[in-house]
């Protein structure tokens, strides 16, 4: 099988890194797959090995010469169907692109952001198939008007082996720009997300003085970048947080800082599943986050974390109090988490999931009744 797969965003994390395990594992399975993504992009060097890789102009959502661009690479590698992972104008354009053609087309939809009906009318018309990435955002795209026969959900993955490795000390104490770790021994939360309203750092932030004024040890770590830095900045340093709250950026070590925390916070107000959920979970680190999009999958309360309304600061500092406050829940959380992780977010399960789609879209015997 012979697969055109689109993705539209620059830095390799979140969906770039679903594209990135899916591609591996059609490799590994004997699929060709073909891969168009932004010039410079951090995919296109990390995919060159298991895929012919084209990097175009991608200009964003109003970029209508990108239907050209996709048309004239889809006539020249003449796939059995193409794949679209993203929005940033992938979505749309591939999808004409693909219909001018006359192949296949599936769109993975990754967020549970409702769009208008007028688009969803029109958009959805595109796709043979689309993909969601959670049951949340399967919901929300059913009630949208999505038809029932043209979406499936195939859940996110996470490579298990790489986020179960030993805490970085090293790193770690670059990040937290202390020579060594002294008394008291630091409590860590980590928060990984765009820095964007969405996400929901200010409510965390709100809810974090009663909590450094308990813990002494405590310090909070914000990994990823996004236009909010400077604004929440400003709120930290407003809530005499400065020291204790430290926004690090964008970071490619994850994997080997995310087994150094006590705790991951994620207080989202909308989220399609958490890649960084599963990441966490895979470390073995227990989860406190929102009831909302596609979260109740990955964190289940009472089991690998908890949950709490979106926006309630009181419920979210409380569930953290619980956990800093007890390590051996901590701990049976992230054992639990990782087990988790291992029975329903595998990589084979995720690549079996599209492959499968794949199948039944080219093989009309395969279809569903």
């Amino acid at each position: 099988m012979r697969i055109l797969h689109v993705e539209g965003g620059r830095h390799l994390y979140g969906g770039a890194f679903q594209v990135l395990h899916l591609l591996r594992g059609l490799a590994a399975r004997g699929h060709q797959s073909t891969l168009a993504c932004p010039r410079g992009c951090a995919l296109a060097k990390a995919a060159a090995p298991v895929a012919e890789v084209h990097e175009l102009t991608m200009r964003g959502d109003l970029d209508l010469a990108m239907v050209a661009r996709l048309s004239r690479l889809i006539r020249a590698v003449q796939p059995d169907l193409v794949h679209l992972h993203s929005r940033i104008g992938a979505d749309v354009m591939g999808g004409l692109a693909a219909w001018r053609c006359g192949v296949p087309v599936v769109h993975t939809r990754r967020v549970d952001n409702p769009e208008r009906p007028w688009v969803v009318a029109l958009k959805y018309r595109l796709y043979d198939r689309v993909v969601a990435i959670s049951e949340g955002i399967g919901k929300v795209l059913l009630e949208e008007g999505v038809p029932v026969a043209k979406l499936r959900v195939v859940r996110s993955a996470v490579d298990l082996e790489t986020y179960q490795q030993p805490c970085a000390d090293r790193l770690l104490r670059a990040v937290l720009a202390a020579p060594r770790l002294g008394s008291p021994e630091p409590l860590l939360i980590g928060v990984v997300a765009q820095l964007i309203e969405r996400k929901g750092h200010a409510d965390l932030i709100t809810a974090l003085p009663p909590l450094v004024a308990r813990y002494r040890g405590l310090r909070v770590l914000c990994f990823g970048q996004g236009p909010l830095a400077a604004r929440l900045q400003e709120q930290i340093d407003q809530a005499n947080l400065t020291g204790r709250v430290r926004l690090v950026g964008f970071r490619d070590d994850l994997a080997q800082l995310l087994p150094c925390l006590d705790l991951l916070v994620h207080p989202a107000r909308m989220e399609g599943l958490g890649v960084a959920l599963l990441q966490a979970a895979a470390a073995g680190v227990p989860i406190v986050a929102t009831r909302v999009g596609g979260i109740p999958e990955a964190v289940r309360d009472g089991e690998n974390g908890y949950l709490v309304p979106a926006g309630a600061v009181g419920a979210l500092r409380e569930a953290i109090d619980r956990l800093l406050s007890d390590p051996a829940r901590r701990r049976a959380f992230g054992a639990a988490g990782q087990a988790l992780m291992a029975r329903e977010f595998s990589i084979d399960a995720m690549v079996e999931g599209n492959l499968a789609v794949y199948r039944e879209l080219l093989d009309p015997a395969r279809r569903p009744g």
